[in-house]
C-alpha cells in the first residue's frame, strides 16, 4: 500500500522538491512535538534547552554567544537575551574571557547539569517514540540523507 506524500494528500501539485521540504519540515515538527513538550514541562524553550545542551558538552571552558550561535539546532535571534535569562534562573554563568576583556564565556552550572540530567531519559524517550518506530536501518539512512543535506559547519564541529 502506497502513503500518499503530504502534497498529494492536500491535493497539491508540486515539485518534487517542494513536496520534499514539506514532507521534512512537517516530520520535523511532528518529532520535536514530543521532546519540546518534555522541555515546556521543565520551564525550558526548545532553544534554552538546546543552548544547556551545547555548554554541557562544552565543558568548563565555556563558550561565547558567538560559538553557541554557530552550533544552535535553530538560530535564536536575541541569543544574549535567552542567555541572560538562563543565568537569572542559576542554569548557566556568564563571565570575562580572561584573555580578551571584551568577550564573554558561558558555562553551565552545577544546577543547568542536575535539570539535563533529569530531563535526558524523557528526552530520550520521545525521540524513541518519535522515530524508533522506523528501526536502525532507515535511521541510519535518514541521518546521513540529512547530514548530506545540511553537513555540519566547521564551527560546529570544535
Amino acid at each position: 500500500m502506497s502513503v500518499p506524500t503530504p502534497a498529494a494528500a492536500m491535493a497539491i501539485r508540486d515539485s518534487l522538491e517542494e513536496e520534499v521540504l514539506i514532507a521534512l519540515v512537517r516530520a520535523a515538527w511532528l518529532a520535536a512535538e514530543r521532546s519540546n513538550a518534555v522541555t515546556a514541562a521543565a520551564g525550558l524553550s526548545p532553544s534554552q534547552y538546546n543552548v544547556l545542551r551545547i555548554l554541557r558538552a562544552a565543558g568548563r571552558a565555556g563558550l561565547s554567544c558567538t560559538e553557541i550561535g554557530a552550533r544552535m539546532v535553530t538560530r535564536d535571534s536575541d541569543l544574549t537575551r535567552l542567555m541572560s535569562g538562563l543565568a537569572r534562573a542559576g542554569l548557566v554563568v556568564r563571565g570575562i574571557d580572561s584573555d580578551d576583556r571584551r568577550r564573554s564565556t558561558n558555562r553551565i552550572t552545577a544546577a543547568g547539569r542536575a535539570l539535563l540530567r533529569r530531563l535526558d531519559r524523557d528526552v530520550a524517550d520521545a525521540a524513541t517514540q518519535s522515530l524508533g518506530s522506523l528501526g536502525r536501518a532507515r535511521l541510519t539512512a535518514l541521518r546521513d540523507l540529512l547530514v548530506a543535506f545540511a553537513p555540519p559547519q566547521p564551527s560546529e564541529l570544535t
